[in-house]
């Protein structure tokens, strides 16, 4: 797809501002209503976030889970999440969100983005009334990159290399969970994989990329294909500056392309979709907890900079949950362009997590935006939460992939790049030399291995319950027991890596409806003007209530702001779960 020229004052019924899922899905909603639309990226690449993400989506009552035996409903799901979002979302949003989620799901189909749920995966607070032990979470099939052709995957952003095998090889949610349980299968599934990839030659003749797009990389290919099927305008390189506005209307932007700043117009609406302000140094000083810093992230540099949010708040939007980050422990590689993150291998057996102190402060196992709001507490208490450090022991190492640590039994330390110790991994023959080489103090760190390991005799995690719930476990070693998500810290060479408060977002932004529309700061409509996904704050307003649920909200209330803007906005169908609902105000 060659890229857009435009031209001042170009005309459009939808402007859509970023190329992530939800905005891909606004645009290709646009033109099948028969709107003409036009996305424009500030980068050079399609899919932001999105295409580096595991392309999960959190879809209550999903048209798949029947198949898999599985029941959801509204209400269940409605009651689940207005738990977790604590009041700071409305809950005709909440409502509005629950319902349609499962109608974008089945549109994603209709247009060759296909889901299937994922029946094992448990919501992440399973002890919340309405939690579900598996199903919600939909995860995209395989995308063939043949259908996207070389010059669509060319534009497509590269995902994470610690989602590859070897750096080359994608896999989906299903054989990343068999292969770290370490299931029976896992072995013959690698084999498969690698032999399908290899194979391959006449497609690595033309790219050293999988065929086989998984993830993030499958839910982007797929609606970047869906959108050029449309000849759907694309404008790459081309960053927002501000919105126009006729008396209280936004009708319009200025982009700029090619060192010119043009003046688009929007007829029907404007929809911002760009992403939170992550990569903004100044942003997250303002706003965010401390410490703080850019450089933890895992989302791409130069992108989510908040200049959405600014151009939405200078027109007189409202800014809600600026405080809150879709948080994660990262940690740096040399040379990789962004920290990774640690999503699941501290949910492997025979790792901890310490402060400075040696001390456990949380549960490894749990969800990662707790982990990373357990470091900044501990932090704040003890001064020594952040750099955190994971530390596991020999047969850990043999075992488990963590970061880019490949598993020792494959990639033993004598093969591994010499730049790493003491950069990306530290090691010592005991705990007490591990202790010295990290800074943190041995009698505490040696006490915390001794009580994990009685721990894992035990199966019982007294400190912190790590296991002792569905969602730890999915992660957790299958041939280990008691509690598969624990085992003994005790033989030498020890090793550590250092963690950081990280995430894959922000969650503060434009306070927006249930049909997407932006809110002034009294809370009235600022017509001509949507927005979503990290660009908007949350609908799962501080929490994080199953995998997905940064995806699925993107897409779903992109395909209810272009239902209002062909002026037939979806109705609620339930609006008997809304006889108690104070204004946001009222306990944001």
């Amino acid at each position: 797809m060659p890229q857009a020229t435009l031209t001042e004052n170009q005309a459009f019924d939808v402007i859509v501002v970023g190329s992530g899922a939800g905005a891909l899905l606004a645009a290709i909603r646009a033109s099948d209503e028969g709107l003409k639309a036009l996305v424009v990226e500030k980068t050079a690449l399609v899919g932001g976030t999105s295409a580096i993400s595991g392309g999960g989506i959190w879809i209550p009552d999903n048209h798949d889970m029947p198949k898999a035996g599985l029941r959801d409903s509204v209400d269940v799901a409605f009651g689940y999440v207005k738990a977790c979002a604590k009041g700071l979302a409305s809950d005709d949003r909440v409502l509005a969100y629950v319902e349609t989620a499962r109608h974008m799901a089945r549109y994603l189909a209709e247009i060759g983005v296909p889901y299937r749920c994922i029946p094992l995966y448990s919501d992440y607070y399973p002890a919340i009334q309405g939690a579900l032990p598996g199903g919600r979470t939909m995860d995209p099939i395989e995308f063939n990159a043949v259908k996207l052709g070389m010059d669509g995957l060319a534009l497509l952003r590269p995902t994470n290399p610690g989602q590859l095998i070897l750096g080359r090889m994608n896999i989906n949610a299903f054989q990343a969970r068999t292969l770290l349980a370490r299931e029976k299968k896992a072995k013959w599934m690698l084999m498969g994989i690698m032999a399908r990839y290899f194979l391959d030659y006449p497609w690595r003749r033309k790219s050293k990329r999988d065929r086989r797009l998984t993830g993030g990389q499958a839910l982007v290919g797929g609606l970047l294909t869906a959108l050029r099927k449309r000849n759907i305008t694309l404008a790459l390189e081309t960053p927002l500056e501000s919105l126009i506005t006729e008396g209280s209307r936004v009708t319009g932007v200025v982009v700029k392309q090619g060192g010119q700043s043009l003046r688009l117009q929007a007829r029907k609406g404007v929809i911002l979709g760009a992403g939170g302000f992550e990569r903004n140094q100044q942003m997250r000083e303002q706003h965010l907890p401390k410490p703080t810093d850019q450089a933890w992230t895992a989302t791409p540099p130069g992108a989510n900079t908040g200049d959405a949010i600014r151009a939405g708040a200078a027109v007189g939007a409202q800014t809600h949950l600026m405080a809150h980050t879709w948080g994660v422990p990262t940690l740096e590689v040399p040379k990789e362009e962004k920290f990774r993150p640690l999503f699941v291998e501290r949910s492997l057996p025979g790792c901890m997590v310490v402060n400075t102190r040696g001390e456990r402060f949380l549960n490894e196992s749990g969800p990662y935006p707790e982990f990373q709001q357990a470091m900044f507490a501990n932090h704040a208490k003890t001064g020594g939460g952040i750099p955190a450090w994971i530390v596991f022991d020999a047969t850990f190492r043999a075992n488990y992939p963590i970061g880019p640590l490949m598993p020792g039994s494959a990639v033993p330390d004598s093969r591994m790049r010499k730049s790493w110790l003491n950069t990306v991994y530290w090691k010592g023959e005991t705990l007490e030399e591990l202790a010295a080489n990290i800074g943190v103090d041995a009698a505490g760190l040696v006490a915390s291995a001794a009580r994990m390991t009685e721990f894992s005799r035990t199966g019982k995690d007294l400190e912190f319950d790590r296991g002792g719930n569905v969602f730890d476990r999915y992660y957790g070693d299958v041939n280990v027991s008691p509690n598969p998500n624990l085992a003994p810290i005790a033989k030498g060479p020890f090793y550590a890596m250092k963690l950081f408060p990280g995430d894959i977002g922000t969650k503060g932004g434009l306070l927006t409806d249930r049909d997407a529309r932006v809110l002034d700061g009294a809370g009235n409509v600022i017509d001509g003007l949507y927005c979503i996904g990290n660009n908007s704050a949350s609908v799962m307003g501080p929490a994080y209530p199953g995998a997905g649920s940064t995806l699925g909200p993107a897409m779903t209330f992109a395909y209810r702001a272009i239902a209002a803007i062909k002026g037939a906005p979806m109705a609620l169908e339930r609006t008997d779960l809304l006889a108690h609902t104070e204004p946001l105000e009222a306990v944001a």
